[in-house]
Parts: C-alpha cells; structure tokens; sequence
C-alpha cells in the first residue's frame, strides 16, 4: 500500500486529485464529484478540526470491535459499501472549496508526518499506529479516486 507520509506518494494522490473537474462522472456510487471529495475531507476534520461528535463509550466499543479492522487494513472497500452517518454528504458543495481542502489536508498530513500519527488517538477507533493511520488515510482516498476514475 502506498504510504500518505512519504512525499512521493503524497504528491501522486494530489496529482490524481488534480485530474477531477466539476463534470468528472462517478463509476459507481450516488455522490457527485465535489461531495466525494467532502467526504474525503471528514475523515481529515476528525483529525485537525472539532467538528463531528466523538462517539459515545458503547459506540466507540462497537466501531473498534467491527469496523476499525475493516477500516485500517489493507483489504480495499468494496464499491458501494455502507457509510457512517457523519461521512454522509446530501448538499451540494463547491468543487474547487473542497478539492483545495482535500488537498491541504493531505500536505499537512505528510508534512505532519507518521511520528506525528504513530500512536496518536483517533476519532472513532482509539489509538491507531502509524500503519493503521497510513491505511485508513490512503485506503479511502484511493477508493475514491478510483470510484472517480482517477
């Protein structure tokens, strides 16, 4: 799996980012482009912003015990899957306000780097190491991408 803190890796996910336009057409799924990149961007908010509710204890017990492992291993999603609510976009949103997010959200993260996340406490799954990190950052991103066709 590539790696969201090496600069190299990094970059490609922005360039891949960089190849979406307003009108690029989704291969599967209900979001229109500039809602899957504000989707993209939440997982990102419950790192660096205090925006989204932390699940309660029994919540966080139930996201830990059977989504964590789906979620920060390297087995890709499946096309279609099931979203948590918070993840949910409905309204439209402004392409280019979200892309520039996205991707500002991705160069603090590599910059920021796995030290930095090795260890570190998540929104909904307690403390993750630096692979579990890279994987569910990367993992969600490529999926998406690729639902976009880039």
């Amino acid at each position: 799996m590539k790696n969201v803190f090496n600069q190299t890796d990094a970059n490609e996910i922005i360039d891949r980012i960089n190849k979406l336009t307003p009108g690029t057409k989704a291969l599967w799924g209900k979001m229109n482009v500039a809602q899957m990149l504000a989707h993209c961007n939440v997982t990102y908010e419950m790192v660096y912003e205090n925006k989204h509710p932390k699940p309660g204890a029994f919540m966080k017990f139930i996201l830990k015990a059977f989504i964590k492992p789906s979620v920060v291993s390297e087995k890709p999603y499946k096309n279609n899957g099931q979203t948590a609510p918070a993840f949910i976009i409905s309204d439209e949103r402004v392409f280019e306000n979200e892309k520039k997010r996205l991707i500002d959200f991705i160069l603090k993260t590599q910059q920021l780097g796995e030290t930095n996340f090795d260890g570190k406490e998540s929104h909904s799954f307690g403390v993750l190491n630096k692979t579990e990190w890279n994987n569910l950052f990367y993992k969600h991103l490529n999926h998406h991408l690729s639902q976009f066709g880039v």
